[in-house]
């Protein structure tokens, strides 16, 4: 039973990370906008300032307009190419494989043992307290892969010499654990852990429990619009959690660290307050639109594929 629930979840999983890779790549660049590694003093003038030292002229630019997720996924293809809203597929492959595998999985095996043989069901805090812990171990699991993943979503947005240019999800692993150091491919992992943790409490506790009440007060039958109605309502409850954590992961995994300089940001923490400092505290819902965009058909599709995939493998 244990074994089957991996595998359900894992096939699940990638059709649904791979289907809405394209909203996670937008969602990613907008939890981007506004960044910057400009001094501060230069970094809070409004206007453009020029000045000289030598023969170097030195320029603040004004910071850019904020752009919404239709205007980054048209600006991304025109100077990407079409070819760019799948950056970082590779990744998300291998994400969904560790991550997302090893959740669905181990969520299946707590559900399986604190279930109510009676009664046939769980309580909505042991599904929470189960959503936690398999999140929780599966962010550890995967978060060499979703670096990489952020990183290589990301680096389209750099200046052309600046850009990283990972060929794939093993190219931008290797490099990473030679430049920077095996424990680079950790960075982030405690905003990993705790957005797992948040996301698959919220996304699969809600998702039963959603299902069950619909089911219970007899709404609809167990078929294809339950699945759909649990599964979205889900996916809101997941993407409203989940928002913030995401946008400071997306930030601390993306920075650049010169060698001999202190790195932009000196942790979660020191990210969230320059964040909510420079921009705001709405910055930390930064990139709403797609996160929900991309969390609502991502979990529609992930349950309704493992609803169909079960069914599948029922008699395995």
């Amino acid at each position: 039973m244990g074994v089957k629930g991996f595998a359900e979840g894992g096939i699940a999983s990638i059709i649904a990370g791979c289907s809405t890779h394209p909203l996670d790549l937008i969602k990613v660049r907008m939890q981007l906008q506004g960044e910057t590694n400009v001094p501060k003093p230069l970094h809070n003038l409004r206007p453009a300032l020029a000045f000289q030292t030598g023969s170097t002229v030195h320029v603040a630019a004004l910071p850019q307009p904020r752009v919404g997720p239709i205007a980054v996924g048209v600006r991304l293809v025109q100077q990407e190419g079409v070819a760019a809203l799948f950056s970082g597929v590779s990744a998300t492959v291998l994400r969904q494989m560790l991550y997302s595998t090893t959740r669905m999985g181990l969520y299946d095996v707590l559900k399986t043992k604190w279930t109510d043989p009676a009664a046939g069901t769980m309580p909505l805090t042991r599904k929470i307290e189960a959503g936690l812990i398999a999140g929780g171990v599966g962010a550890a699991v995967g978060n060499p892969a979703d670096v990489a993943m952020v990183r290589m979503q990301a680096d389209g947005r750099l200046p052309a010499a600046e850009r990283r240019n990972y060929k794939s999800v093993v190219d931008a692993i290797t490099r990473m654990a030679r430049s920077e150091g095996v424990a680079s491919l950790w960075r982030g992992s405690s905003l990993t852990v705790n957005r797992a943790m948040l996301v698959t409490a919220s996304q699969l506790a809600s998702y039963d429990q959603f299902k069950e009440m619909i089911l219970e007060k007899g709404l609809m039958r167990d078929g294809l619009g339950t699945h759909v109605t649990a599964s979205f309502a889900a996916g809101f409850v997941a993407a409203v959690a989940s928002n913030p954590v995401d946008v400071i992961k997306t930030r601390v995994m993306n920075m650049k660290v010169e060698p001999g300089a202190a790195p932009p940001y000196a942790g979660a923490l020191d990210c969230a307050l320059k964040t909510v400092r420079a921009e705001g505290p709405m910055a930390l819902y930064k990139g709403f639109v797609p996160t929900i965009s991309r969390q609502g058909p991502f979990t529609v599709v992930l349950f309704v594929t493992l609803e169909q995939v079960r069914k599948l493998l029922k008699d395995f």
